[in-house]
């Protein structure tokens, strides 16, 4: 299995230091992974090169942030799978890019094909290669993994890393894969038979020829019954003993040739509109650009399309100590005031009469008790719509090993919104890292309002992910208690700014990482609304809060002041004046 050299570790250290050689080094010795990775999970679609080109781009532009250069692989897996399941939430909503990709019909096109072909694989591996097209999208991503662990080329770590689930998760998840894929071989086999069995001919008489989840279950069931299919697998060779080994498929020269340009100038051009910004999807849509200067980010701008809104997410790097922090207007500035002529004398300045300035009213509702988990199979409310801008980003952090978002993971670590629009906050508890007295995080310097809409994730912190353990912590090595009357946190806690908030990590004890990320609403209502899977540790529906008015409840620990030690908000946190 793939082993971490120092030499890597060493490398990626010298790419977050600006090293052009480093990130040189470390898109070329890993594209190919990546390439790999996203063409199997998207069953080679045109827009393959799009997605491993955005990755790399967030690559080469977070690595500065890298809290362990050792995660580097896992940290890398995770932002690949991220952006395909980027890319497949958008055209799976967009009917022109459904358009695009129905007309994929060549079997010779798609990843499948250019495995058998690149690879020369016969035989059984051909067979194998040829069974994927059978899965869905969300096998296909597990079975990309899988395949790059069974030839060598990831660890289970890094596979559970691209999966987001713990190792005994995603190992019940590939089992799953593993059955399905052997019941497509199965199919595979029986339909290449000459002369091809009868009954099989029959049951696949309305079959279009195309491979698809559903044909693969209604023809499986005559192939297990069918004692003339069932003689042709008698020699079937497990897929895991047939694929170890296997090299990776070669990533075409034109997109290998651009990406290691970028790296080398650590400029990353304008990606089309952005990875989901593209053709018929962005049909008017402004385009994102990345303009990166060695490594550390100069200004990193992505546009997300869905339902016709556009979020952009403005990621800036902590100013010089030197200089203080650049004010992010919420408002059209005020004109100059014209230059006047000096009087010749004094004038008398007439005493002004006192106004009453004008309170702001308290809003929103705060629950300052620990509410109770709904029950597990209680599907959420309808997500009232709040109207979405762009929400910008910036303050003193790194960015997250699981898809780049930024992040913050020390004391005195700290995230400032600007705009309009939906925010995630993604909590992580290191509970195995380290235990003790719990800080809350707190939101400061509050311009306009904030608004706590919902929670989801499929899971509170609280919830059991094996007996006994919770995402808080373990028998073995003690559980995280919150102060009283603070809410349990859910793994994804999701918000409504329209104004400006900074937001504090104020870890003492207990190893706390927050990640924040722009969302749109349909994001946040697909989160609340996800099926129950235990596999993946989604245990229960999420929790709608929001009651599309300013009666909505607002964060705990919340104030408009900026405290010198962020630590000290009061729970107690209606907003007023």
């Amino acid at each position: 299995m793939y082993a971490r050299s120092t030499y890597e570790v060493e490398t990626v250290l010298a790419a977050g230091a600006g090293d052009h050689g480093a990130v040189d080094e470390l898109v070329r010795g890993h594209l190919q992974l990546v390439y790999n990775i996203a063409g199997r999970a998207m069953n080679g679609h045109p827009d393959v090169d799009d997605v491993v080109q955005e990755t790399m781009a967030r690559v080469v532009t977070g690595v500065s942030g890298l809290r362990d250069p050792r995660s580097f692989r896992s940290w890398l897996v995770a932002i690949t799978m991220n952006q395909v399941r980027e890319w497949r939430r958008v055209t799976a909503a967009t009917p022109a890019a459904l358009d695009e990709a129905l007309g994929m019909a060549d079997a010779s096109a798609d990843f499948a094909g250019l495995t058998v072909t690149r690879l020369g694989l016969s035989g059984q591996r051909k067979e194998s290669a040829e069974a994927g097209r059978w899965l869905d999208d969300d096998d296909r991503e597990v079975l990309a993994l899988w395949w790059l662990e069974v030839a060598d080329e990831l660890t289970r770590a890094e596979l559970a890393a691209g999966l987001d689930l713990h190792e005994k998760h995603a190992a019940v998840r590939v089992q799953r894969v593993k059955r399905r894929l052997e019941s497509a071989r199965a199919v595979v086999r029986a339909l290449s038979a000459q002369p091809r069995c009868a009954g099989l001919a029959y049951v696949a008489g309305g079959w279009n020829g195309t491979p698809s989840p559903l044909w693969r279950k209604r023809l499986s069931r005559h192939v297990r019954e069918c004692q003339t299919c069932t003689d042709q697998l008698s020699d079937l060779i497990p897929a895991d003993r047939l694929l170890a080994g296997l090299g990776l498929v070669a990533i075409p020269a034109g997109v290998a040739a651009g990406l290691l340009e970028l790296a080398r100038t650590a400029a990353v051009p304008a990606l089309k509109g952005g990875l989901i910004a593209k053709g018929k999807v962005a049909a008017g849509a402004a385009g994102s650009s990345l303009a990166v200067k060695p490594v550390a980010i100069a200004a990193v701008s992505t546009a997300l399309i869905a339902g016709g809104a556009v979020v952009v997410q403005n990621l800036r790097p902590e100013p010089p100590p030197s200089r203080a922090a650049p004010v992010i207007a919420t408002s059209v500035p005020a004109s100059s005031p014209r230059p006047t002529r000096p009087s010749p004398k004094p004038t008398p300045t007439p005493t002004p009469t006192p106004t009453k300035s004008r309170p702001i009213s308290p809003y929103g509702r705060t629950i300052d008790t620990a509410d109770q988990a709904p029950p597990k199979n209680r599907r959420p409310a309808p997500l009232p719509r709040r109207g979405a801008g762009t929400l910008a980003i910036g303050g003193k952090h790194g960015y997250s090993r699981y898809g780049g978002a930024p992040q913050i993971t020390h004391r005195g670590d700290y995230i400032t919104i600007t705009g309009k629009g939906y925010l995630e906050v993604r909590w992580g508890i290191l509970y195995r890292s380290r235990i003790g007295d719990f800080q809350p995080a707190t939101w400061t310097g509050l311009k306009g309002k904030l608004f706590h809409v919902a929670s989801g994730g499929g899971r509170r912190m609280d919830d059991e992910q094996a007996p006994g353990v919770t995402w808080m912590g373990a028998p073995e090595v003690g559980f995280v208690r919150l102060p009283r009357g603070q809410q349990q946190m859910w793994q994804n806690e999701f918000y409504y700014l329209n104004g400006q908030v900074t937001l504090h990590n104020n870890e003492s004890g207990t190893d706390v990482d927050l990640s924040v990320a722009p969302r749109t609403w349909t994001e946040v209502w697909r989160d609340l609304s996800t099926a129950l899977d235990p596999a993946k540790g989604i245990v229960r529906y999420g929790l709608t809060r929001d009651t599309g008015d300013d009666r909505a409840p607002v964060p705990q620990y919340l104030t408009r002041a900026r405290p010198a030690d962020p630590a000290k908000v009061p729970q107690r946190s209606r907003v007023s004046a």
